[in-house]
């Protein structure tokens, strides 16, 4: 796969997991849950979150030699 398409599908695939899993914890932290009831999902989301960002830079911006 080239460079350009592997960039651009990883960029796409990564912001439609952290749009997903972001919304996920807001509903969860708003609705029934509330903030406290919702805040250790919400602190798993955001090392998932950063994690999926580290992935998609490892293997899709990086040049490896």
């Amino acid at each position: 796969m080239s460079y350009p398409v592997k960039v651009i599908m990883g960029l796409i695939g990564t912001a439609l997991l952290l749009t997903f899993v972001g919304g996920l914890s807001l509903s969860i932290s708003s609705g029934f849950a509330g903030f406290e009831g919702g805040l250790p999902f919400m602190i798993i989301v955001i090392f998932v979150g950063l994690m999926a960002v580290y992935d998609f830079f490892d293997e899709c911006v990086r040049r490896k030699k």
